[in-house]
């Protein structure tokens, strides 16, 4: 794994970008969009939108305007863009693009457009086998990396190889990681996550407390077990970091932004108020509709009250005071 392309120019590819050059065991080709900032990181080595205060090494960073010259000569395509944005993102690239090449998903949501997995897509569209793809995951807030406090993190592979390769040049002073191999698994929690999040917030909107929360988060990890077992059902632990640790730091932390847009709706923003306001992408916001649309798919809606929910307030204007009344009686 001597190359790495990296998509993406946001908090999270920008903390992702400083792990694995902290790591030192790769080299990187970083695709970023804006020019100006190519310019910035280059001459300061650090990115002027996003994490300003991480130091990039410029001795294993390369920066690109171009995406296909970003990932010509790289050994692994690790995507870490907006699920909202990524079709976007690869529209250039076709299969032979991908051609003996790994790639790595960092995406934490669904394709909005076909309510799938950014793995499944990939696999799909882009004719990349299941045991050369991976997903990362587990509780890791950018802005906490770029403070370089000690996190843990979680890759999914469906090759034992590759995500011990992958795992390794990950680890560094400040994060320890493990490989597993439930890619879909570790993938839809993820996205489940960030529903919870939003909920949570709204949550603290309305007034609801630490103990209403608390009930609030356990019972979601019941909806993460009742989705997983209808939609990927194999044995695993939903105890593990990469399952319940990334939804507690994401359902509590300061730094949560699905918390914060949640916390904006049950304070009485419009969706598109909380949007502008915020100038950050909410995964849980496209998420939810797009479980919600798979649940319905499987005939488990009813077992996903808080999804529901989340959905009915965002999608279906529902107020949050009248959704929270219903869903506190539904919570056990």
């Amino acid at each position: 794994m001597s190359k790495i392309a990296v998509i993406g120019g946001g908090s999270w590819a920008t903390a992702l970008v400083k792990i694995l050059s902290d790591g030192g065991k790769t080299k990187l080709h970083w695709w970023i969009r804006n020019q100006d900032d190519i310019n910035h990181i280059r001459q300061y080595n650090s990115n002027p939108r996003y994490l300003p205060s991480a130091k990039i090494s410029p001795e294993h960073v390369i920066p690109f305007s171009n995406i296909k010259d970003a990932i010509r000569e790289a050994n692994c395509i690790l995507l870490a863009v907006p699920a909202a944005f990524v079709l976007d993102a690869i529209k250039d690239l076709t299969p032979k693009d991908f051609e003996n090449k790994f790639v790595i998903s960092a995406i934490k949501g669904l394709i909005p457009e076909k309510h799938i997995l950014v793995t499944e897509h990939i696999e799909k569209n882009f004719s990349v086998h299941h045991k050369r793809v991976a997903v990362i995951g587990g509780p890791c807030h950018a802005e906490e990396v770029a403070m370089e406090k000690q996190a843990y993190l979680t890759i999914a592979s469906g090759s034992k190889r590759f995500g011990k390769e992958l795992s390794e040049a990950m680890q560094n002073r400040y994060i320890k990681t493990t490989s597993i191999r439930d890619i879909y698994g570790v993938e839809y929690s993820a996205v489940m996550k960030n529903i919870v999040a939003i909920s949570c917030g709204i949550a603290h909107g309305l007034g609801y407390g630490d103990n209403f929360q608390a009930v609030l988060v356990s019972n979601a990890m019941q909806e993460v077990q009742y989705f997983l077992k209808a939609a990927y059902h194999i044995k695993r632990n939903l105890l593990g970091t990469a399952y319940l640790g990334d939804m507690l730091v994401t359902s509590y932390s300061q730094f949560s932004r699905n918390r914060t847009f949640g916390n904006m709706i049950g304070h009485g923003y419009s969706v598109k108020a909380a949007q502008l306001e915020m100038q950050m992408v909410a995964e849980g916001y496209y998420a939810v509709k797009s479980i919600y649309e798979i649940a319905k798919r499987l005939d488990i809606e009813n077992d996903l009250p808080i999804t529901r929910a989340v959905y009915n307030i965002l999608y279906e204007r529902i107020s949050p005071i009248v959704e929270f009344r219903i869903l506190k009686d539904q919570l056990n």
